[in-house]
């Protein structure tokens, strides 16, 4: 198969093989330092991939936000999040702040993850069967929607605006936490949150570009619509490189920024336009390889310095180029985002956003702040019932039944966890309230997290150990 061949083929994504596994590589490499550093990074990368290892640096970045905001340190660091930066070319003239550059530039690189994982869900995930994810989408839209009416419900006639605060699940967060309970959990189960999680992101998303904009410049409403254009015509193309797709996507962002949209939700774009497929044909690339295989051990020459193999360095590096192209664009934005938005980008949002000032404050007008109490009551009560409620009304009038291993007690524990709303919260919160009622819900944000967790775990493993006694005191089957 000449080169021609491995280019411009769609394969299903469910097809792809994972990368040469470790031990493969380090049997081919005789330098004890090189073996060392491969076996250093897949070590880095299975450390990256641990959810409960990055909703820890969430955490502790949230923990230092509300030391440092309550230290003496506290004038300083806002000082320099406030401080403004400018950027010019030509007529153009760009200036934003630090933590504007934070929430509306890094982020978009989070929901640009979540964009990713939406369209991978719904290509070769549960998203892709409508009637299995049909039950936790539509929970999902309970968990959404009862946090909002009781929050309305506590502020009737006040701070309706901020409604949207308590309606969102960390999922990074959650999942984080409930990876403590082991196998407590089922993995249908988690499966199940997962999607409820996921359905729960696109419903926030719509609610942030209907509800949380600014006002709207058309032309630069026109502008995004063009850059849209734009990377649908790199689709259209088959364009697999990702370049072509970031440069688009950087124009679209500073479009959106300018036009009252929020620009974060140029990731999501950005992300469903990214091709789900390989070009490179799959079923012929183990011939293509062994053909190559050969022409790089009749042109090797054991005798000779490698910088003087020519041929064989220009045949190797050809192999390189196309293995390079066996992850779909999807599959490499993934993993190229995956460790920085988790330890960088997240981390850094929850520092910048968590600044809850207490000191001076009084801690019983914040708990009788009706925002406060909205939020909090919203994540920590609304979030269950709304998950619980749903769920139960479509399995009991028999339109749907719990996925096989998952009983009603671990519904319970994870619809719990659902008030666990970090992220999404306090982004939301921050667009939805003046500086002084956002300190109030960044409070109940915070303080429903730990409770949702809190709570969470307790019941999981009161739940789990009442079942084993019970199970335990069945008489023996005759």
């Amino acid at each position: 198969m000449d080169k021609t061949n491995v280019d411009k083929t769609n394969v299903d994504t469910s097809e792809l093989q994972n990368e040469t596994p470790i031990d493969a590589l380090t049997s081919m490499i005789d330098e004890p330092a090189v073996v060392h550093r491969l076996e250093q990074r897949s070590e880095l990368e299975r450390f990256t991939s641990d959810s409960s290892v990055a909703a820890a640096v969430m955490v502790f970045a949230a923990i230092a936000a509300v030391f440092v905001a309550n230290s003496p340190a506290y004038e300083a660091v806002h000082e320099v999040f406030e401080a403004p930066f400018s950027l010019g070319l030509g007529p153009f003239a760009f200036s934003i702040t630090l933590e504007q550059f934070i929430n509306d530039g890094l982020m978009t690189l989070f929901f640009m993850l979540v964009g990713v994982e939406l369209k991978y869900e719904m290509t070769v995930g549960q998203l892709r069967h409508p009637k299995q994810a049909a039950l936790p989408m539509l929970a999902a839209v309970g968990g959404v929607a009862a946090p909002a009416l009781i929050y309305l419900a506590i502020n009737a006639g006040g701070a309706t605006h901020g409604w949207a605060t308590p309606i969102a699940t960390d999922i990074a967060f959650a999942i984080g936490v409930m990876s403590l309970l082991g196998d407590r959990i089922a993995p249908e189960t988690k499966i199940f949150f997962q999607t409820l999680a996921i359905a729960d992101d696109i419903l926030a998303i719509v609610v942030l570009a209907l509800f949380y904009g600014q006002t709207i410049d058309v032309m630069w409403v026109a502008a995004s619509l063009a850059a849209v254009f734009g990377l649908w015509l790199l689709s259209r193309a088959r364009v697999y490189s990702l370049k072509p797709y970031t440069v688009v996507g950087i124009i679209l962002w500073f479009c959106m920024y300018n036009s009252g949209i929020h620009a974060t939700l140029a990731g999501v774009i950005l992300a469903f336009f990214l091709p789900v497929r390989s070009d490179v044909r799959l079923d012929d690339l183990r011939g293509w390889l062994h053909t190559e295989g050969v022409k790089l051990d009749d042109e090797y020459d054991d005798e000779s310095h490698v910088l003087g193999q020519h041929d064989f360095t220009a045949a190797a590096w050809a192999v390189e180029r196309v293995m390079h192209h066996v992850r779909p664009p999807l599959q490499r934005a993934e993993r190229n985002l995956s460790a920085p938005v988790n330890f960088i980008i997240l981390p850094l949002f929850a520092f910048v956003n968590a600044q809850v000032r207490v000191v001076g404050a009084d801690p019983m007008a914040i708990l009788a702040d009706p925002i406060a109490q909205g939020v909090f009551a919203g994540a920590v009560l609304g979030k269950p019932i709304g998950i619980i409620g749903i769920t139960f009304i479509l399995v009991k009038t028999g339109l749907f039944s719990l996925p096989e291993h998952v009983n009603w007690r671990q519904i319970v524990a994870v619809s719990i966890m659902g008030g666990i709303g970090f992220t999404m919260s306090i982004l939301i919160a921050g667009l939805a309230f003046s500086p002084a009622e956002t300190n109030a819900a960044k409070c109940a944000i915070l303080a429903a997290a730990v409770v949702s967790s809190a709570v969470g775990l307790l019941y999981a493993h009161i739940a789990d150990a009442v079942s084993r006694c019970g199970r335990g005191k069945r008489p023996a089957a005759q």
